[in-house]
């Protein structure tokens, strides 16, 4: 990694960089991990590699059943080149089981199966606690439009069926997972693809005998062996095989 390279933006899991051509950038995977709008702070050597990994896994299996994503290919063992999009400020949640805030919420048990799967918006906002907002007020304040909102909807549940038949078929439970959007512009018209990232930092992940966490609740309620579990995702994926060894070693 050059230091030549100008960065666009920096959040708490990855950086941006200018990308090598017009409407790229380069998304680097940060070992920094944090909870609780960053209240909570460490570094775990490795999550990055692993979270980059699983995240093209995800995004090209995703991009060849028709779910666009800005995922373009993974240049090394913590970037990945990806298309550049203005991004919808909201971050989409679905839930397949209680967990969560869902549980804090609403009086529901944790692991308990929900009738359906939800759908929540949470504003960006770091400052506020990213809140919880209803479709009014996404339409009211112009954060999108409802096309666009229909379109992240449905886009959501594909991107659910698919996670969780993919997990299913390891023995995982997809608890639940966050999203986001962006808009990519052709001419006057702009469209509506899947951003970010899908890793065990975004997906609530559950051993499906055990109910063993698998994902950031490790971290968030000092379970320990976070690397271990995401390392754990990485091999019943099938993809360990590519893993550098860093990652085999014990957190630090």
């Amino acid at each position: 990694m050059t230091t030549r390279r100008k960065k666009i933006y920096e959040g708490k899991a990855k950086i941006l960089y200018e990308g090598p051509e017009p409407g790229t950038l380069i998304q680097y995977f940060k070992d920094d991990t944090t909870a609780f709008n960053a209240q909570k702070k460490a570094i775990l050597e490795g999550k990055g590699v692993i979270n980059n990994r699983i995240s093209e896994y995800v995004m090209t299996r995703l991009n060849a059943i028709g779910v666009q994503n800005h995922f373009i290919r993974r240049l090394n063992l913590r970037e990945q080149l990806i298309k550049e999009v203005e991004i919808i400020p909201l971050e989409v949640v679905v839930r397949n089981v209680a967990a969560g805030s869902l549980s804090t919420r609403l009086g529901l048990a944790e692991g308990t199966a929900l009738p359906r799967s939800i759908i929540e918006f949470y504003l960006k906002d770091d400052k506020l606690g990213d809140p919880m907002v209803a479709e009014e007020h996404i339409t009211a304040f112009n954060w999108a439009a409802t096309q666009e909102i229909d379109d992240m909807m449905a886009m959501a549940l594909r991107v659910n069926d698919y996670l969780s038949g993919m997990f299913g078929a390891v023995g995982i439970t997809l608890v639940d997972f966050k999203i986001e959007f962006g808009r990519v512009y052709e001419g006057d018209f702009s469209r509506v693809i899947l951003a970010d990232e899908i890793s065990p930092d975004s997906c609530r992940l559950w051993d499906s005998v055990t109910n063993e966490k698998l994902d950031k609740d490790r971290f968030r309620r000092d379970l320990g062996n976070v690397i271990e579990s995401y390392t754990e995702v990485a091999r019943r994926l099938g993809i360990m095989k590519e893993m550098p060894t860093v990652i085999q070693g014990g957190v630090h």
